[in-house]
């Protein structure tokens, strides 16, 4: 095990991440219908954000052995929050690929992919994740 990160709290309902290995910063902000100013991503924001990013890598993983270019494909990422408790109860991953020309077979590997991406197996069952492909 190590570290990975280190986060601070700079008042405001702002946090501040660092991620150790390369530097690289994160702001969080409370979203304007939970108390905050949401100027930036909130924590459920990135939640659900992290679930199309790993899908993305899984796919381009499998895309790079599988000598498929997958370059341009872009996710809209939308969550819907449930209430008592206060909580994402879904994301819904809109993908694009712009690789209409894929045979159905490479397609399918590639959803299959994304399916079983370490986020997506992570999150808790009752988080209802939807996903729709389109290959443009």
């Amino acid at each position: 095990m190590s570290k990975i990160s280190q986060i601070e709290y700079e008042g405001a309902l702002r946090t501040s991440s660092i991620h150790l290995k390369s530097g690289q910063q994160i702001i969080t902000d409370a979203p304007t219908d939970n108390n905050g100013k949401g100027e930036a991503f909130s924590p459920t924001d990135l939640l659900s954000t992290s679930l199309g990013c790993c899908m993305l890598t899984i796919m381009g993983i499998v895309a790079e052995r599988h000598s498929i270019n997958i370059e341009g494909t872009k996710i809209d990422i939308s969550k819907i929050m449930g209430t008592e408790p206060r909580r994402v109860v879904e994301i819904i991953v809109e993908m694009r690929i712009p690789r209409a020309d894929l045979s159905d077979k490479d397609k399918h590997l590639l959803e299959q992919a994304a399916l079983t991406c370490p986020v997506a197996k992570s999150l808790h069952p009752d988080l209802k994740q939807t996903l729709h492909f389109a290959w443009t």
